[in-house]
């Protein structure tokens, strides 16, 4: 699949070529940037708790992945909207790019420190910076529309304090599983709309009729 390919391309390169926390401006500007992280947790640098978190969390993404094979093929079966099953594919693709980082990255690479300002290498198998199932996700798509900019003393809560948008920092897996949850959420209308019953009743031209049956 194109985005599972896009994505793990990207994230080759980013892990074989920058170091950790490294960032460059695309093409000059501003508001667009390449920012080096990786993450433990869910997409959009969500974590969830500890190392246990970090296993409970890549399970289920196995079981999502292993079960959305099924899931897609039974929406291709039933003829659902083309438009549901494509994105019911984006999210698919996402979770299984991301899915691949917990898996094995942390067995085929070396660790990067920002400190040190190393570039991680492909290592043999088992030879990386975690074991199985502990792999942090590479993120790298910085998009700070705003910065250096702060609330207004009045603000509730966060009054005076910095802000900034776009802070998140993701990658192609993230944004092919919002782009489908938010596309389906939209369009939910039209992918389950309910075909009208047809409530037109047949009958034989020698069957009796009246002014509510249709003769064939």
């Amino acid at each position: 699949m194109a985005i599972l390919l896009v994505d793990q391309s990207l994230k080759f390169y980013i892990k074989t070529n920058f170091y950790l926390g490294q960032e460059i401006k695309v093409f000059g500007l501003e508001w667009f940037r390449v920012h080096f992280v990786e993450n433990e947790g869910m997409a959009w640098g969500w974590k969830m708790g500890g190392q246990w978190g970090k296993i409970v969390l890549t399970l289920f993404r196995l079981a999502a992945v292993i079960a959305g094979v099924f899931i897609i093929r039974d929406f291709i079966k039933k003829k659902n909207h083309t438009g549901f099953i494509v994105c019911s594919a984006l999210i698919f693709a996402g979770a299984l790019g991301n899915l691949l980082d917990s898996l094995f990255y942390g067995l085929i690479f070396q660790d990067s420190d920002p400190y040190m300002q190393n570039i991680a290498n492909l290592v043999p198998a088992g030879k990386g910076y975690a074991g199985f199932l502990h792999g942090k996700v590479v993120d790298m798509l910085y998009f700070p529309l705003i910065r250096d900019a702060h609330y207004p003393s009045w603000f509730p809560v966060w009054g005076g304090e910095e802000f900034e948008f776009f802070r998140p920092v993701f990658n192609i897996a993230d944004a092919s599983i919002s782009t489908g949850v938010i596309t389906i959420l939209v369009f939910q209308n039209r992918f389950f709309k309910k075909k009208e019953e047809n409530n037109n009743v047949t009958v034989e031209t020698n069957a009796p009729v009246d002014d509510n049956v249709q003769i064939q």
